[in-house]
Order: C-alpha cells, then sequence, then structure tokens
C-alpha cells in the first residue's frame, strides 16, 4: 500500500491527466469548427467579391487575394493540427487509465 502522500500525489496527477484530455477534446472540436468557418469565410468573400461591378471593384479587389491566401495558410496550420489531434487524445486517455489503476492500485485495491 503507497502512503496517504503518494495516493495524493497519484490523484492530483490523476486529475491533470482527466483536465488535459477534456482539453484536446475541446480542442479537438474547436479544429474542426474553425476549419468550417475558415472555409466558409473565404469561399463568401471570393463571391461576394464578384458580386460588385467591376469599375468599382479596384479599391476592395487588392485585398481578396491577400486574404484568401493569408486564410489558406491559416486552414493548412489547423488541417496540420486536425491530422494529429486524435493520435494525442487517445495518448491523454491512455494516460488517464493508467493514472487511474495507479490509483486504484495505491489502495490495495
Amino acid at each position: 500500500m503507497a502512503s496517504e502522500r503518494e495516493r495524493d500525489a497519484l490523484y492530483y496527477t490523476l486529475l491533470r491527466a482527466r483536465e488535459e484530455h477534456a482539453d484536446l477534446l475541446a480542442y479537438r472540436e474547436f479544429l474542426a469548427e474553425e476549419s468550417r468557418r475558415l472555409e466558409a469565410f473565404a469561399a463568401e468573400t471570393r463571391t461576394r467579391a464578384e458580386t460588385v461591378p467591376r469599375r468599382l471593384q479596384r479599391p476592395t479587389q487588392a485585398t481578396v487575394k491577400p486574404l484568401v491566401e493569408a486564410l489558406g495558410r491559416r486552414r493548412s496550420v489547423i488541417e496540420e493540427e486536425r491530422r494529429r489531434i486524435d493520435d494525442r487524445v487517445a495518448q491523454a486517455q491512455a494516460f488517464v487509465e493508467e493514472c487511474e489503476a495507479d490509483l486504484e492500485a495505491s489502495r490495495g485495491r
């Protein structure tokens, strides 16, 4: 049996592990929503720019391409994170389970 101090340390490690797992789940949702939002914004920017008569487009048209390119760079970062997030969530879940097992073992159960 582990000492009370060791059990407390295991318990607080478990709490931090659960918090990290929950944070990663929220981050995964954020990434999905952000990806959809950026795609919609880029599409709407291109579409709306085309609705303005050509002779009036000059002041704003010069910024459409750089804006869409910047959105593309951000979307690339978001998609890269989305490719990695499931592994991170799985690792965090495994760590939570390991912490739970360690805590149970420390209680002599």
